[in-house]
């Protein structure tokens, strides 16, 4: 199981890049592997600002949907537009190619909350 130690993770199984008050993210690769081949990508927060914890849209497997969990308090800046045609990128690439979203973080102390590497590990 891939789990980078440079990102922060929710016991929800997404993962979040923060870069300066911006921030890149996506689902892991465990949750990605347990939804199995996705489908569709539904994303329809673009400008909104998304409360920690609160659904910024959700994700369709074969065989589940799946909602997506925002990490921390941000506004959503960029949908990974590739996701439209090519939803498997997720599940080929989930910390690269397969990112999901980019937003504007509000409270960078809300990162404090979230797993590191080792934390992640452990809930799994």
């Amino acid at each position: 199981m891939n789990i980078p130690q440079n990102l922060k993770y929710t016991k929800d199984h997404e993962w979040i890049r923060l870069e300066g008050d911006q921030a890149y993210v996506g689902i892991t690769d465990y949750a990605q592997s347990e939804l199995g081949e996705i489908v569709f990508v539904d994303i329809n927060t673009v400008g909104e600002t998304v409360g920690q914890n609160e659904v910024f849209g959700s994700v369709e497997a074969v065989k589940t949907v799946s909602d997506l969990n925002m990490p921390v308090t941000g506004e959503v800046l960029e949908v990974n537009e590739a996701l439209n045609d090519q939803p498997e990128l997720v599940n080929n690439d989930p910390y690269g190619e397969g990112w999901m979203i980019k937003i504007a973080v509000k409270d960078a102390s809300e990162m404090d909350s979230l797993l590191d590497a080792a934390g992640y590990q452990a809930i799994l």
